[in-house]
């Protein structure tokens, strides 16, 4: 028996017959002409190698092999309406499921500012968010974690697709009591040296700023810093108790952690990092995440946005 070309239709016909136990009556049902449906049920039939009907000048009755057929088709049947019921409220954004990644300074500025207008129209989606550093986020997009990111361009790597969204400028972050605070823009070479905390080198602002350094931007030593902290957050804290000043993008020094404290763009050169919507090359994005990421990328065009940062047209 070859069950590989039995059809969803063959098995419609099967149960709309065995339940209206009347071929003409089961056409109507099914909108089809007797011919065709009987032309299903006996190809349902040759498939089988059993007959699955009795038939009559009166009555069309199941056969043994019928009845105990019966149910597993009707299994069949909601099964494969149920899934085709969820894959169509997937479609149609009804429900469905986004997991998406951001580094620290993303999570904290942008993603509550635009996800309660999709949480407002896409209530069923269900939205899973990642913290990381940049080079892990990168990793998981690669290993199907997440839909997608949002982070700089850590590797470039050739198997995912970068799509600039955001420039920030790079400045100096001081306490409001240092002795650079009141001034508007610095030159890098006017950044000291003996006073410097950076982020650590898994970080993707660290590592582009070792780029810049390899390729004779920066006049700062990135080797003399005596403090590195993991995460935005914590260089903030440290920078606030008097330990030192650090170098970061605008959105990274635009959070709560450092409201007390003071940016100021350094120029000379003007040192840019990029914000891209990272995903794996090749692979589509599911409806939920595409729409995700549509009224994210809405939500940029309309958001009051710090000094130093600006949207990619």
């Amino acid at each position: 028996m070859n069950t590989n070309n039995i059809s969803i239709r063959q098995l419609q016909a099967f149960v709309e017959v065995a339940l209206n136990g009347s071929f003409t009556r089961a056409a109507e049902g099914l909108h089809l002409t007797q011919s065709t449906l009987t032309a299903q049920i006996q190809q349902l039939e040759d498939q089988a190698g059993l007959k699955l009907f009795d038939r009559t000048t009166r009555r069309v009755l199941l056969t043994a092999e019928g009845e105990r057929f019966l149910p597993v088709a009707e299994r069949l049947l909601s099964d494969f309406n149920t899934a085709m019921t969820d894959l169509q409220s997937r479609a149609e954004l009804k429900e469905g499921h986004v997991s998406l990644a951001g580094s620290p300074s993303v999570v904290t500025r942008l993603l509550p500012t635009a996800l309660p207008l999709f949480r407002q129209t896409h209530p069923g989606i269900r939205v899973h968010i990642r913290d990381d550093s940049a080079g892990s986020l990168e990793q998981r997009v690669l290993n199907n974690e997440v839909d997608f990111a949002i982070a700089g361009n850590h590797s470039q790597q050739p198997d995912l697709e970068y799509e600039p969204i955001l420039r920030d400028r790079y400045g100096l972050v001081v306490t409001r009591h240092h002795r650079l605070a009141n001034a508007t823009q610095l030159n890098w070479s006017q950044v000291p040296n003996d006073e410097l905390l950076l982020l650590s080198g898994d970080t993707g602002i660290r590592a582009q700023l070792e780029r810049f350094s390899a390729s004779g931007q920066l006049s700062i030593k990135l080797d003399d810093a005596k403090i590195e902290a993991t995460n935005p957050a914590g260089l903030a804290a440290l920078i606030a108790q008097n330990l030192g000043v650090s170098v970061l993008p605008a959105l990274a020094a635009d959070t709560h952690s450092f409201e007390q404290l003071r940016f100021i763009p350094l120029l000379k050169p003007q040192l840019e990092r990029e914000i891209c919507i990272i995903t794996r090359r090749g692979r589509a994005l599911s409806p939920a995440a595409a729409a995700l990421l549509a009224s994210i990328s809405e939500q940029l065009s309309q958001m009051k946005l710090p000094a130093g940062v600006q949207v990619c047209r």
